[in-house]
């Protein structure tokens, strides 16, 4: 039956109701698009990648229950997480964000695994969201082997932990105070069976930081976990629940690794070579060091750090010519403005005073920008 001429839609009416039902159409997949942005994962170890650069991981293993992330382009959040573990024995999962290798899943373009000598700077940056009605701790982690291995478990696992919620605790026990990065931390050390690890643990909460990964990775060097030949696989950053973990989230994240600068003594058309002399006066309580570094490379050093361990019972009091980062065992002298550029064949000193109890010893080991230097 045809339309009477009244009521017969003329062609600019049938041409507006096109355009208003593509309108309507085209909000509907707009809305459709962004309630499907995120990617959810439920797998226990399903993975998807982020900026094209970096790898997103569910992780669960060491429960049954479910446990679902939602992906987002700049991090993840939990959005199930079912179940509980002990809290004296593993977290249930480890669901988080990575550059580099883990388990031979590599994350695209990815420059590690990369020896720790021939790093020169290794910036990160992570924000993290918290939630009380859990056990977890929010872990960033740094892992290293003697080898460019890409898959299974590294020999040394450095763990920061920004927060931690319940009576939960790192792997092994308390060996000080550190501080790194400009931070104090609460330093433990042990082995899970598999691979020794070393945890700053903060005093409370950090919800998001910018810092270099190698002042870590210096830590665990002084301390005798890791060694300047030894290979820097992955770093990661995410979560480890006990119990529940819904709503805990990865805002962002970033990581580079820059290799070969000019603040590095092995960069390109230098030698890794570095020499440390350390002349002390000693008495009875006291002491004081003057420390000279000379690049015995062929290229000169913009920006400098020193990285040893005091011995036992030693302590820095005060400090000239370096900013220094720790005062009892592991420590790091970096340069101050005026003297943080050393030219091929120059030198730079600095010197401290502390305190000493006990029978008086010299550092074994130094590295310059996380090359080992010969001691005279």
């Amino acid at each position: 039956m045809r339309p009477s001429p009244h009521h017969a839609p003329s062609a600019r009416g049938l041409l507006g109701a096109l355009l208003t039902s593509l309108v309507s159409l085209a909000a509907l997949l707009t809305t459709a698009s962004a309630a499907q942005a995120d990617t959810t994962i439920c797998q226990p170890f399903g993975s998807t990648t982020i900026q094209g650069r970096y790898v997103v991981q569910n992780n669960r293993w060491g429960t049954n229950a479910t446990q679902c992330i939602a992906v987002t382009d700049s991090g993840f959040r939990i959005t199930q997480a079912d179940g509980s573990v002990p809290t004296n024995g593993a977290p249930k999962s480890y669901p988080s964000v990575y550059n580099g290798c883990h388990y031979t899943n590599c994350s695209p373009g990815t420059k590690l695994p990369v020896q720790l000598g021939t790093i020169s700077t290794a910036p990160s940056s992570i924000s993290y969201s918290y939630v009380n009605d859990a056990t977890y701790d929010a872990a960033y982690d740094i892992w290293l082997d003697p080898t460019p291995r890409t898959d299974g478990v590294n020999r040394t696992e450095i763990m920061i932990w920004f927060n931690k919620v319940g009576s939960i605790q790192p792997i092994g026990s308390p060996v000080g105070t550190a501080t790194v990065g400009g931070r104090e931390w609460q330093v433990w050390s042990g082995n899970n069976g598999s691979n020794d690890v070393l945890s700053f643990v903060a005093p409370s909460a950090i919800t998001s930081w910018t810092f270099d990964v190698m002042d870590f990775a210096r830590q665990a060097v002084s301390r005798g976990l890791a060694q300047n030949n030894w290979y820097l696989t992955s770093v990661q950053a995410g979560f480890e629940p006990w119990q529940n973990g819904a709503g805990l989230a990865v805002n962002s994240f970033s990581s580079t690794v820059n290799t070969g600068s000019s603040g590095d003594p092995g960069g390109p058309g230098g030698s890794t070579a570095c020499k440390v002399a350390y002349a002390t006066n000693v008495w009875q309580g006291g002491f004081t060091a003057d420390v000279t570094i000379t690049n015995t490379g062929s290229s000169p050093v913009s920006g400098w750090k020193l990285a040893f361990t005091l011995p036992s019972g030693q302590r820095i009091t005060n400090a000239w010519n370096a900013n220094l980062s720790g005062s009892s065992g592991a420590v790091t002298a970096s340069n101050v403005a005026h003297n943080g550029e050393v030219p091929a064949g120059g030198q730079v000193a600095f010197g401290f005073q502390g305190t000493s109890g006990g029978t008086f010893a010299k550092p074994s080991d130094f590295s310059l920008n996380g090359t080992a230097c010969t001691t005279v």
